[in-house]
């Protein structure tokens, strides 16, 4: 017989067998030496009280020997096999590829920047030198954005596909398990290259390809429908069916497709900046405690508030984390963040924008919102005065419109200059930080202070441009056999959501032809 049940243990408690046992006992009133074994479904930190909980949602197999679940996947050779483009070798594009070999359909991965090994080369000189390689960046190169930025996989998306298969195959690829049963699962960036090479791998022997240094730089339609694309300005590889998966920081794919009469459209995005706290306060603001016990995580907060008609709000938040420069162009500033599996760095570091609408933007410009995006990154970019440093000032004197005497020590490696930061972020995104950030201290006790730095600007929370779709097919609507797919297209906003579109996407192509 199997049970569900939920049971709850001490931080101290979470790692001992016995003591999950006992409880397991207790709250199913059986004999111990009844429970034959039992699967971990769920786990969560459950810190609304003084007293900081796990919730376990457990099965127990009751006078019933558990039976190993096996997760695979039958991935034919596919080397002869029709095939597909895939332009993009990020999450999206990865699975993408992973099922159409599973739908029997041959992979080419076009790739414009370098695999894991040789991007962390370009990172060192953008962390250390200030030096952007603009096809190989913290955003362009194998595995995509998240490879080098965190590898969070929480995500919302339960309606869109299977997260639990695209969970599986990291697993099968070198992630820990814990990212099935743990409520907020991450990888780390420390982790996530491995993985993302063994993917890369599983392709290449089932006779797919993975091409690296591959800038798609025109893409060919004759009446209607695609033939193929133009690589480096000069190679044609044609295909019927080409899945545009090239992130949210393309702009030049942008660009070429309105340059082609291909309808793109304006989309509404969120700008703001990166805040960073010591993570001891964190700690102490979420766990109720003056010291985080060894046995608890470094603390998560997640922040929102309505200012007036607009939302402000906290997204991708790293504890233990690092804010890193995630520009792909020259003369210009963008931050994000990521944390090492451990989290363990001392600093915790939070995505917090304002959401900018369509009517702030006027024009009839359908990449009038990417111009005003690269426009504020640029100015950011020249108030740090060059070689990437940042523009930063300490919270409660930003609120209160004073440059800061000094700025705190941060993670953020190639520097921060003290700068009015309302002199790069617009009126109406400025005023609302300055009313949140108040209201968030009273939600979360010593969030609002100077000991925290703002960053900016984190502006690529999402893309600022979509390229529309059939909601059926996954098509263009001018164009049959063009797939836009996940970020870049605008309809992901994470690893699992663009893992689970590059699914879908491909599982359309296969309908297709």
């Amino acid at each position: 017989m199997q049970k569900e049940i939920e049971i709850t243990l001490a931080p101290e408690d979470v790692g001992e067998e016995a003591q999950l046992r006992n409880s397991l006992s207790l709250a199913l009133k059986v004999d111990i030496s009844k429970i034959k074994g039992y699967k971990i479904l769920k786990r969560s930190i459950d810190a609304r009280s003084r007293k900081v909980i796990y919730r376990l949602q457990v099965r127990a197999f009751i006078e019933e020997e558990p039976v190993p679940e096996v997760f695979a996947v039958n991935y034919p050779d596919v080397s002869n096999n029709k095939h597909v483009i895939i332009v993009g070798a990020g999450p999206a594009g990865l699975f993408a590829a992973l099922q159409c070999i599973e739908n029997g359909l041959k992979p080419i991965v076009l790739e414009r920047g370098k695999d894991v090994k040789q991007r962390r080369r370009d990172l060192a000189a953008i962390n250390k030198e200030g030096i952007v390689n603009t096809e190989s960046n913290y955003c362009y190169g194998e595995g995509g954005a998240g490879t080098y930025s965190d590898g969070k996989l929480y995500t919302r998306s339960n309606k869109r596909g299977d997260i639990n298969k695209v969970l599986q195959i990291f697993v099968a690829h070198g992630a820990t398990d814990d990212i099935l049963v743990d409520a907020r699962p991450h990888i780390g960036t420390n982790k996530l290259p491995h993985i993302i090479t063994d993917i890369r791998e599983r392709i290449l022997n089932a006779g797919g390809e993975v091409r690296f240094d591959q800038k798609v730089t025109d893409i060919l339609i004759d009446f209607g429908k695609i033939k193929g694309v133009v690589v480096n300005g000069q190679d044609q590889l044609l295909a019927e069916a080409v899945i545009l998966a090239t992130g949210h920081s393309a702009r030049d794919i942008y660009e070429l497709l309105h340059q082609k009469n291909i309808l793109v459209e304006a989309k509404p995005f969120a700008l703001g900046v990166r805040i960073e706290h010591p993570q001891a306060i964190i700690d102490a603001a979420q766990y109720h405690c003056d010291i985080r016990s060894e046995f608890l995580p470094p603390a998560y907060y997640s922040l929102v508030e309505q200012v007036g008609s607009r939302g402000v709000f906290s997204f991708c938040m790293c504890p233990g984390g690092i804010i890193a420069p995630c520009a792909t162009y020259e003369n210009e500033i963008v931050v994000n963040g990521w944390s090492p599996s451990k989290r363990n760095n001392p600093f915790a570091n939070s995505g917090t924008v304002v959401q900018i609408t369509l009517e702030d933007v006027k024009g009839d410009d359908p990449l009038r919102m990417m111009h005003f995006q690269a426009g504020i990154e640029r100015t950011a970019f020249q108030l740090g005065g060059g070689n990437l440093v940042a523009p930063g000032q300490r919270m409660v004197d930003f609120v209160e419109r004073r440059i800061s005497a000094d700025l705190p020590k941060n993670s953020y490696l190639p520097g921060t200059k003290s700068v009015m930061l309302e002199e790069t972020l617009p009126d109406f995104v400025a005023s609302s930080l300055r009313s949140a950030l108040p209201m968030f201290g009273k939600k979360m006790r010593g969030y609002y202070t100077n000991e925290a730095i703002l960053v900016g600007v984190e502006s690529r929370s999402s893309s600022p441009v979509r390229i529309p779709r059939d909601k059926e097919t996954f098509q263009h609507p001018q164009v049959s056999g063009l797939f836009p797919c996940a970020e870049g297209a605008g309809y992901a906003g994470g690893i699992v959501s663009a893992a689970i579109d590059g699914v879908n996407c491909a599982n359309a192509v296969l309908k297709y032809i």
